[in-house]
């Protein structure tokens, strides 16, 4: 092959890249911004190929002395950088997503439950406890019976966010008349918590409470959970299983914990002793400032919103217990750990 085949093969190569970008474009599936990287890289590649001394900028750049080898690496740099557009696209239509998931949730809650009462005349406030469950059939019953009708003078309401559950949660609670919010689709316990989240705004909960459906957290602790609230002490209270009770203390879990908390604390400069601990209170007026992105690993990324924001954080005890039935719903092995991580770098870098 001479060098005259490989500069049309190249220039062939540009041309039907930027003419498959503008037929996606007009078809709708592309941006604009997309068009014109396609058109960028489809210029960049058929530049190279009818001027190959071009090259030469990179063997400058890179201080190489073969220009093939310079160009290997500037087009490496280029893929990897479109790999990383290509990352941030995926996660801008999940959130995308994720606000149409929830979007459709809360307008068959409003249907469902239009016409239910809200705050009795003789209660101080409204507590709304957050309830996501993802296939908590044989427990959420038994858990649900345990939170009390008030709490220090505050009404409690219950709201159970179901994560596109296929084991019956739904219809077990219909039959027993929670009032429920339902994703079409499992999208992750950041994205129930933050539909609950909008549910309370809309209704104005005086104080949000997120619990878990499987039993891991108790009802006799909401008490403590609340009372910096409402004693104006804070705006966000944390639990902490290991100032309190912790059934799986010394696990290779509880390490992890223990890692992450560290390094919260470095990262917000406050001693934060459970940073995935799920069991917390929030006022209400004070849920539109937290800028919630996360499916999953939610924990972490409430606490540094909370900080960046300014919002008063105390911890309080609480216990932790085995799951009533069932397994975990966290991801097995290195998933969970990286995907903290990832969580914690990405809401601190923000």
């Amino acid at each position: 092959m001479t060098a005259e085949h490989v500069r049309i093969a190249g220039v062939a190569v540009a041309l039907l890249f930027a003419a498959y970008g503008v037929v996606r474009y007009r078809g709708g599936g592309w941006r604009r911004l997309d068009l014109l990287l396609a058109i960028v890289l489809a210029g960049g590649v058929g530049a190279i190929a009818v001027f190959p001394q071009i090259g030469d900028v990179f063997t400058l750049l890179f201080r190489l002395e073969n220009r093939a080898f310079a160009l290997l690496v500037a087009s490496n740099l280029a893929l990897f950088a479109f790999f990383l557009y290509l990352l941030n696209q995926i996660r801008a239509n999940s959130i995308r997503n994720g606000k149409l998931v929830s979007a459709l949730a809360i307008r068959q809650y409003k249907e469902r439950f239009k016409d239910r009462s809200r705050r009795g005349e003789n209660s101080n406030g409204r507590l709304l406890v957050v309830v996501p469950a993802y296939n908590e059939a044989p427990s959420i019953r038994e858990v649900l019976g345990t939170l009390p009708e008030s709490v220090l003078g505050y009404e409690v309401d219950i709201l159970v966010v179901d994560d596109g559950s296929t084991d019956g949660t739904e219809e077990i609670l219909l039959r027993e008349d929670y009032p429920l919010a339902v994703h079409a689709v499992n999208r992750g316990q950041g994205d129930a918590i933050r539909t609950g989240f909008e549910i309370a705004r809309l209704e104005g909960a005086d104080i949000v409470v997120n619990f878990d459906a499987d039993g891991q957290y108790r009802a006799d602790d909401l008490e403590d959970l609340i009372k910096p609230i409402i004693a104006d002490e804070a705006d966000y209270v944390h639990g902490s299983r290991f100032l309190g009770f912790y059934e799986e203390s010394g696990s290779v879990r509880h390490l992890g914990v223990v890692f992450f908390s560290r390094l919260i604390t470095v990262l917000s400069r406050q001693r934060i002793t459970d940073a995935t601990n799920g069991f917390r209170a929030i006022r209400g007026s004070k849920l539109d400032k937290l800028d919630l992105r996360e499916e999953s690993f939610s924990a972490t990324e409430l606490i540094l919103e909370a900080f960046r924001n300014k919002l008063r954080l105390k911890e309080v005890p609480v216990s932790m217990h085995s799951r009533i039935e069932g397994e975990s719903k966290k991801p097995k092995r290195l998933r969970y750990p990286f995907g903290v991580l990832r969580v914690i770098i990405q809401t601190w870098l923000r």
